[in-house]
């Protein structure tokens, strides 16, 4: 048996792909001869790297731009559908110059001449099984070389899977492309070598054993037979550690690839234990199953090492979802000691504490998707965050001080969100400018397997339907585009109508974005063992602010979203002699607030805006290890009596 798994444009040039290169590890493993194909680095040598970059990295997805450029090889010539993709779909809703079209043209030229180099350069001779990994802008240029490998080798069985042949999409692409002979639905750890295993079955034997096969879709006598739900893995450490040989192989051959730098990517964990409690709205991630699953700590660390000391690249990625909390005290505590050959990217959750961010830091997590997409308390409540704006703001600031990237979004035109929502953006938006900025503002979209998806009339959706595009890539007879299409367009019942309010505070978030501002918001220690806060901001309302023992003790404690009631607790605990009265502290919350030095939600918590020393950082990091999880709302602490001292709580 031998078997050839493939990645085809518009799969990344600089990270291996980490599904196939898992099932090669597996089946090797089990005495299978397995080779992955890296034609995407053979698309890019023949185009060249920038146009390359230009499609997968600067041109939204959802365009579906990579997917067009190949329609024709694989449909034949229709120059009326194609006038009509350029007339709706690149110049109406993305508005590409007609530059940008001619350039588009020019890659489109060239999609014959590579499928048939990966024809003719390409040993398929004996190859028994080719498999295709097909994500995002995979699918059609896949369909287009799988029609022609079946017309050269009758006997070779396709196999397709990834996320776009998951549950309904890959029964109705398989009813629609018959040279597929078999599509996998889900995680295909166990599904793929089950489905290898049957093809070296006795051909009578064959149909008994793909009837078996969780997720499989497969023909028999002509007729698509779809199996159900696959088989997710239960037990992380039993995945074999992925082999990337054939990707690093390739980029020795290609001269597009050298010119990118290498991710190396890993996985810890699968599902995500925040969605399996509480299913973010709009999220359309782990449609198979949300369960989350993670790797031992040994593990971990085993096949970290291991990867690394194989292929040490600049970037080290890791897929997770979500980063399991337990690694704060298993996993991150020995990366810190690990020679890692760069910085990690991991995807987190935005609630954490100041202590976690430091840990992340001495790790090299340099960077994190922690999931922020609003500053509203209300919106992020209809999304089902888990999260407060305060406390998205709050990471924002400690991922500053600790030189952490933040991957984070504003979105807008969730049901039900009002102009209320978005005007309290707009106001808390430059009082952030020393943070880091959205890198991206837009609508939300309505994904397959989300619940807005699933349940739309739950939340005020109504008229849910395929994007358009999707009539461009798949115009077939009888073809179900509703089943195909991950990416809906939808409006809006009356009640849940999307606020307008939203344009204004995306406009204001782009502008600041772009008109960058070196100045910073930041407390210093004073000389004689005082505080002050510096503002070097644009538009500083002042410059520095003198701070008393009382006032420092505030700023110290609102360092982490607090309610007034907290900090007064905080004032009693490092003043026991002293009485506070809430109203002369709220008072300096709310001078604070006024000088744009501070936040408020409005509902008696605040958040402290400046940068703090490093000097202080250790104090403020052993504070959050002490502290509750406070998520607003109740007071955690007593108030105070009224303040004896008869000073001011100021300077």
């Amino acid at each position: 048996m031998r078997v050839v798994l493939v990645n085809m444009p518009w799969g990344a040039l600089e990270r291996p792909a980490l599904g196939i290169s898992l099932l090669k590890a597996g089946l090797v493993a089990n005495g299978v001869a397995c080779e992955i194909r890296y034609l995407n680095m053979l698309f890019a040598d023949l185009i060249g790297v920038e146009r390359c970059r230009h499609i997968t990295h600067e041109l939204p997805h959802i365009a579906f731009v990579g997917e067009w450029l190949f329609t024709e090889a694989l449909y034949g010539p229709d120059a009326v559908r194609d006038a009509q993709f350029v007339k709706q779909i690149l110049r109406r809703d993305w508005r590409l110059t007609d530059q940008r079209i001619a350039e588009l043209l020019v890659v489109r030229s060239r999609v014959e001449e590579f499928l048939a180099r990966a024809l003719g350069t390409q040993d398929w001779a004996g190859v028994d099984l080719v498999g295709f990994t097909s994500t995002f802008e995979q699918n059609i240029a896949s369909l287009a070389l799988t029609r022609r490998l079946k017309a050269r080798h009758p006997h070779m069985r396709i196999a397709f899977g990834g996320a776009n042949w998951e549950a309904a999409m890959g029964e109705e692409l398989h009813r629609a492309f018959p040279y597929v002979d078999f599509a996998v639905s889900g995680e295909a750890d166990i599904s793929f070598p089950l489905l290898v295993r049957a093809l070296q079955a006795r051909p009578r034997e064959q149909p008994q054993l793909l009837a078996a096969i969780p997720g499989l879709v497969w023909r028999d006598r002509g007729r698509s037979i779809a199996n159900g739900g696959g088989a997710p893995v239960t037990t992380m450490d039993e995945l074999p550690i992925p082999d990337f040989s054939d990707y690093f192989h390739a980029r020795e051959r290609s001269p597009a690839a050298a010119q990118v730098a290498p991710v190396l990517l890993f996985e810890t964990s699968r599902g995500c234990w925040w969605g399996a409690k509480s299913h973010c709205t709009f999220c359309g991630l782990n449609g198979h199953t949300m369960a989350y699953r993670s790797k031992s700590a040994r593990r971990v660390l085993g096949e970290l090492g291991k990867l690394i000391g194989k292929w040490p690249c600049p970037t080290l990625e890791a897929v997770d979802n979500i980063l399991d909390m337990k690694y704060f005290d298993t996993v991150l505590p020995t990366l810190e000691k690990m020679n890692l050959p760069g910085p990690v990217f991991y995807e987190v959750k935005a609630n954490m504490k100041r202590h976690h961010v430091a840990a992340l830091q001495r790790a090299q997590v340099l960077r994190i998707q922690p999931g922020i997409e609003s500053l509203s308390d209300h919106v992020l409540k209809l999304m089902r965050k888990g999260t407060t704006g305060l406390r998205n703001v709050q990471l924002l600031k400690w991922c500053r001080e600790y030189r952490i990237a933040v991957d984070w979004n504003l979105l807008y035109g969730f049901p039900g969100e009002t102009d209320a929502d978005y005007e309290a953006i707009t106001v808390m938006l430059p009082r952030i400018r020393h943070l880091q900025l959205p890198g991206a503002c837009g609508p939300i979209r309505l994904d397959r397997f989300s619940p807005y998806f699933q349940r739309p009339e739950q939340f005020g959706i109504k008229d849910v339907r395929p994007m358009p595009v999707y009539r461009f890539l798949y115009p077939i007879e009888g073809l179900r585009h509703e089943r195909v299409a991950y990416y809906f367009h939808f409006g809006y019942e009356p009640a849940a109508r999307a606020s307008p309010a939203a344009h204004t505070a995306v406009r204001l978030a782009e502008a600041l974005r772009d008109r960058a501002d070196e100045g910073s918001l930041c407390a210093l220690p004073h000389r004689d063992g005082g505080l002050h806060l510096a503002d070097t901001r644009s538009q500083a309302k002042i410059a520095a602010l003198k701070l008393s023992a009382f006032e420092r003790c505030i700023v110290m404690r609102i360092d982490e979203v607090a309610s007034v009631a907290q900090v007064v607790e905080a004032l009693a605990q490092s003043f026991p002699t002293k009485r506070f009265a809430e109203e002369d502290v709220r008072a300096f919350l709310d001078e604070l607030v006024d000088l744009d030095m501070a936040l408020t939600d409005g509902k008696d918590n605040y958040l402290g805006l400046a940068l703090m020393p490093a000097g202080l950082r250790p104090e403020l990091e052993a504070s959050s290890r002490r502290m509750p999880g406070a998520r607003g709302g109740a007071p955690t602490f007593v108030p105070m009596a009224h303040s004896t001292t008869g000073a001011p709580l100021h300077a």
